[in-house]
């Protein structure tokens, strides 16, 4: 099994468009008045976003719920700086930094951020293994 895309649901599609496009440089590969796609480089799976009423629809379930939804998403950097930098853009793009960027017990650097619907983000220096 494989992860080709992932659609996240957003209250307001401009706003997430804007967030993702141009405050987080993902490249847009397919704009809809309903849906918008982005490529997030080789080797990683799509993300788009759709409006969460409608999305919900399409699942046939409500589209009310907040919280916690049980789940993150990394994204891995090369470096220590690249983690300042990225939560630097996601919070001058309107995303609200969650966990500042620090020193892991397990010895990495890290840091977390939410975008603008309240997805989480971590962004991670990837192991030098």
């Amino acid at each position: 099994m494989k992860v080709d895309a992932i659609t996240l649901a957003v209250e307001d599609l401009n706003r997430a468009k804007r967030f993702y496009g141009d405050g987080l440089g993902c490249q847009v590969v397919q704009d809809q008045p309903q849906y918008v796609a982005f490529s997030l480089g080789k080797g990683s799976s799509g993300l788009s976003l759709y409006p969460r009423r409608a999305l919900a629809h399409d699942a046939g379930v409500e589209a009310q719920g907040s919280g916690f939804a049980g789940f993150t998403f990394n994204y891995f950097v090369a470096a220590e700086q690249e983690v300042d930098e990225v939560l630097g853009r996601a919070e001058k793009a309107g995303g609200t930094i969650m966990r500042p960027a620090q020193q892991a017990q397990w010895g990495g650097y890290f840091g977390y951020f939410a975008d603008p619907d309240g997805y989480l983000w971590k962004v991670v220096v990837a192991s030098q293994e």
